[in-house]
């Protein structure tokens, strides 16, 4: 299976790893990794992680207190956000109608 990012995603995934780049040298790194790692999961058994509502998804990430949220479509995976666990749980609602 494949996957895609709807830009949001994208765009917040991007935005964290340049905040993690801030924070300490390499550290930006180690978030990719940790989001990558949870996109393969995902990929490789799409069906494991928990619903968080009906038909969506969330992996959580090793270290990072991120969780990959998507949605399974009909010939690849969706990620609807890239987002911290801690913050604002549903902003990214409006991205899987």
């Amino acid at each position: 299976m494949t996957y895609e990012f709807h830009a949001e995603a994208l765009a917040e995934y991007e935005e964290a790893a340049r905040y993690y780049a801030e924070q300490e040298d390499g550290l930006e790194i180690r978030f990719i990794d940790a989001v990558e790692d949870a996109i393969e999961r995902i990929v490789d058994h799409p069906h494991q992680w928990r619903l968080i509502y009906p038909e969506v998804r969330r992996c959580l990430t090793r270290v990072f207190p991120y969780g990959v949220v998507y949605t399974l479509e009909d010939e690849y995976v969706l990620i609807v956000a890239v987002a911290h666990c801690s913050r604002r749980p549903d902003y990214w609602e409006g991205r899987t109608a």
